[in-house]
């Protein structure tokens, strides 16, 4: 009986990983780019929302340190894709209703980036300097309160 039960439960498993692997994939417009390279894409709301504001505070950070295409699409352009979201490639890496509701962070892009062997820019740009850093942060601050 064990033996059934677990062979149950393993089935039911399987299937659900499988479920979902496969909504983890999505028809990107501009996902491969002329030289076969996945393109990092981020969905935003129109007019941006907050939200929106930090995945495009993350695609400039991506930007400095990762030498990859990325497109910046307004959800008006591609409304079957949930906004504000982000994907590699066809791989949905956040997506709103879904994995981290849509919010992503350098470190949850960077993550992937590292796993598929992106290449890093040969010196990272300013938004690592420590004088800028402090600037782009203090504006971040700002844009999440609101400019309060």
């Amino acid at each position: 009986m064990n033996k059934r039960l677990n062979f149950a439960l393993t089935l039911a498993l399987a299937a659900l990983a499988t479920q979902a692997a496969a909504q983890q994939s999505f028809a990107v417009p501009g996902a491969i780019d002329a030289a076969g390279r996945k393109v990092l894409t981020f969905v935003n709301k129109d007019p941006p929302g907050q939200r929106c504001n930090n995945n495009l505070q993350v695609a400039s950070e991506i930007a400095n340190f990762y030498r990859l295409p990325i497109q910046l699409l307004p959800t008006s352009l591609v409304p079957h894709l949930p906004a504000p979201s982000v994907f590699y490639g066809g791989q949905m890496i956040t997506a709103d209703g879904k994995d981290h509701n849509g919010l992503s962070s350098f470190q949850l892009v960077a993550d992937v980036l590292e796993m598929e062997g992106v290449t890093k820019q040969p010196k990272p740009g300013l938004l690592f300097n420590e004088k800028v850093r402090k600037e782009y942060e203090d504006l971040r601050g700002m844009i999440k309160s609101g400019g309060k």
